[in-house]
């Protein structure tokens, strides 16, 4: 993804326009439910597939990512060394102790929701429990600085130091994941600016009441490195080490963070 685009603010959505989004982000945080509650060994990531997009067409809302630059499904499916954007296929067959990452958008009434959880296929190793539980930690303590008045990087800054301190509480070392992060996001998927999962505070544009980022860390268990695959799409680890992503679309409200990708679990 590229972003150049300079701005002074990052954009803001009037409170109708974020209810609005909620409203996509709630269909999103349901197929993401239903997979993981049908996930089981054995099963193909393009049936995980079908559950999200079922959820996402039932709700009246579209898929979001399927078709999106030639995308060809409805969620990604990452599994294990995979970081983002694995394609969903018959021949992916998960199993148990896997590490799957579930990314999904759904687009309603012309606004997006983008969220994504990772989460184990029956019980996860120790090591793998404790990468995911600190990714999804570092997402929840990252997010608290999407206030109005803080600059984007302020966000970067706080994912980055969350992670160091996630390194310590949950006893893991965790790799941020270079070249991806979050991003705007309104009435299509990826909008300006960039939002990096590290960086130094006090920089970039200004988050008002009512600006919008959906923000991503992704943390690997051995390196920063990742290359992606020749199908265009899927990015890994180069070490094989395996990977953790978690995703919140947030908004900047007068009374602090609102995460618009709400899950009922």
């Amino acid at each position: 993804m590229a972003f150049r685009k300079r701005m002074k603010k990052v954009p803001a959505k009037t409170p109708g326009e974020l209810d609005a989004m909620e409203a996509a982000g709630r269909i999103v945080g349901q197929a993401l439910v239903a997979v993981r509650q049908a996930a089981k060994p054995g099963m193909s990531t393009a049936d995980l597939d079908a559950i999200a997009e079922a959820v996402i067409r039932d709700a009246g809302a579209i898929p979001t990512f399927k078709g999106y630059q030639g995308f060809p499904a409805s969620i990604c499916a990452s599994v294990n060394e995979v970081i983002v954007h694995g394609i969903p296929d018959a021949d992916t067959i998960i199993h148990e102790g896997d590490l799957v990452s579930i990314d999904c958008g759904a687009t309603l009434d012309g606004w997006v929701g983008d969220s994504a959880w990772s989460f184990g296929i029956g019980e996860l190793d120790d090591a793998s429990d404790r990468l995911n539980r600190a990714t999804e930690w570092v997402l929840h303590e990252g997010l608290k600085a999407m206030v109005p008045g803080n600059r984007l990087t302020d966000v970067s800054f706080a994912l980055e130091q969350a992670t160091y301190a996630a390194e310590a509480r949950f006893d893991v070392d965790l790799f941020i994941v270079d070249g991806y992060g979050g991003h705007g996001i309104g009435r299509t998927m990826h909008e300006d600016p960039y939002l990096a999962n590290e960086g130094r505070k006090g920089r970039g544009p200004i988050i008002q009441e009512g600006s919008v980022l959906a923000i991503e860390p992704m943390l690997a268990a051995g390196t920063v490195d990742n290359a992606v695959l020749e199908d265009g799409w899927t990015v890994v680890t180069t070490d094989g080490s395996w990977a953790s992503h978690w995703e919140h679309t947030v908004a900047a409200t007068a009374d602090g963070p609102r995460i618009l990708t709400p899950r009922d679990v």
